[in-house]
């Protein structure tokens, strides 16, 4: 039985000891330089105040027009070449121009160009020389499956000084994603390495799931049978741990005892990452938790919202359903919004969410044994954040089931049934070491994965450098 382990390990090293290397490594630099997204707060810089005097047609309508038939939101936002309502659904997202209902996907370069540009001069960005690059369906940065809705997608680069690409949807016109060369450049050696992310096979989800799944199983095996072999391997002399190898191998013998417990942890999580439903749950609604959560509205009861004044600050307004009905939300800044449920005045300031009795009255439907929904804290052991800064999020308690909602939009944030609550713990906060405490301690959780991953790579090193050896004396002499 040993002589297989000694066996597995020592073949199974040399053939993963550069990936282990990679991934440590890449996970210091992905720690502070994330994979490159469009976050909310440079959105919703880009939004032009909307005209309201070129919406021609109501809300029913443009749904109408997108024959989107499961529409559950609907948002009106302002384009260069006018205001434009994007409806959605759990099965797609349309578009039509607010004056005539007519189709409003993008497919001249010129107009998205003109996006493009309107966005950055919003954000105080220097646009004056920027052009298209591409019109496709996939380049390094837009590989995620969030971006299915809007491909193909045009990629324009603003020609500043940070070296800022924008990607604009053809589907909406909407910008969904901007990177810059730093962020590309670190994101190279970081995200792109460590989720093992090249275009042409990140792009093909099911052959990356699979690949990478495998993968890390295959690397998890190898620290696994490592672990057994060093353990076993131990010499105990006057109390004090030796090994009875000499040079690199007792290095790696030694070093591996010592980064045994994070090296395992840290590959085990991380194959974790790749679970997507194999050992647990998903987080994702049933069939009868999405009927209720996605029921269908009468959109004609939208028409009431046309009696409510409108800011003529207001940047994006939203109709959305939650319990069956249909409210408006009208975002004026980054943290604040109005919110009116149809035939009621509008809620403003602390009042403009969702209230704690909608959403248990949401809850209800969707599972039995709720009890009174309670505002999300901040250092709450299953954290999730609304898309409007300081808005609550309620969490109703089903028994085991957990639902947390949104309270700025109604949207469900999480799904939290028992598998899902033991997968936060055994992936993201073995992975990422987001404990509660650590958290509340930034630069102790810095100091501390830089640490244990700087102490990772150089184990890995000693690897490399046995693999190496072993190699030569097998095939070269």
């Amino acid at each position: 039985m040993m002589s297989a382990i000694v066996l597995l390990h020592r073949w199974l090293g040399v053939a993963f000891c550069l990936l282990f290397a990679m991934w440590f490594a890449s996970g210091i630099v992905m720690h502070f330089v994330p994979f490159p997204s469009l976050a909310e707060t440079e959105r919703f810089a880009g939004l032009v105040p909307l005209d309201r005097a070129q919406v021609r047609i109501s809300v029913a309508d443009a749904v109408t027009a997108t024959g989107i038939a499961d529409a559950s939101r609907v948002r009106l936002v302002q384009r260069s070449d006018g205001p434009v309502y994007i409806v959605s659904g759990p099965s797609r997202t349309g578009a039509v121009h607010a004056s005539d209902g007519a189709g409003a996907s993008v497919a001249s370069s010129d107009i998205a160009l003109a996006i493009a540009q309107d966005h950055a001069r919003r954000r105080g960005l220097d646009a004056a020389r920027a052009m298209i690059l591409a019109h496709a369906d996939y380049d390094q940065w837009s590989v995620p499956n969030g971006f299915d809705r809007h491909r193909p997608l045009f990629r324009i680069a603003l020609g500043d000084a940070a070296g800022t690409e924008v990607y604009v949807s053809s589907l909406t016109g909407e910008i969904v994603l901007d990177t810059t060369r730093k962020e590309r450049g670190w994101n190279l050696v970081g995200s792109v390495l460590h989720w093992i992310y090249p275009t042409a096979l990140r792009s093909n989800w099911p052959l990356w799931d699979r690949v990478v799944w495998t993968l890390s199983l295959l690397a998890l095996s190898a620290a696994v049978l490592g672990a057994v072999l060093g353990i076993a391997r131990v010499k105990l002399r006057r109390y004090k741990v030796s090994s009875p190898y000499r040079g690199w191998h007792a290095l790696h013998h030694l070093m591996g005892l010592a980064a045994m417990t994070f090296v395992l942890t840290w590959i085990f999580s991380g194959w974790l990452s790749m679970d997507h439903g194999r050992l647990f749950s998903r987080g994702q609604l049933t069939a009868a938790e999405a009927g209720a959560m996605n029921a269908r509205p009468d959109w004609t009861a939208a028409s009431s919202f046309g009696q409510q004044p409108l800011s003529p600050s207001a940047r994006e307004i939203e109709w959305f359903v939650f319990n069956g009905n249909v409210y408006r939300r009208d975002r004026i800044d980054l943290d604040g919004q109005t919110l009116i449920e149809a035939e009621e005045a509008p809620r403003a300031g602390p009042a403009g969410f969702l209230d704690v009795h909608e959403v248990q009255r949401l809850t209800a439907r969707l599972a039995a044994g709720c009890g009174a929904p309670s505002v999300l804290a901040d250092n709450d052991d299953y954290p999730a954040q609304s898309i409007v800064p300081g808005a609550p999020v309620y969490r109703s308690r089903c028994g085991d089931l957990w639902f947390d909602i949104d309270g700025a939009d109604g949207s469900l944030l999480q799904r939290l049934d028992a598998s899902r609550r033991a997968y936060r713990w055994f992936y993201s906060a073995l992975h990422t070491l987001d404990f509660p405490v650590l958290m509340a301690h930034p630069r102790l959780r810095d100091v501390l994965i830089v640490g244990l991953c700087a102490l990772g790579l150089v184990f890995s090193v000693t690897g490399i450098v046995i693999g190496w050896r072993r190699l030569r004396a097998t095939f070269v002499t």
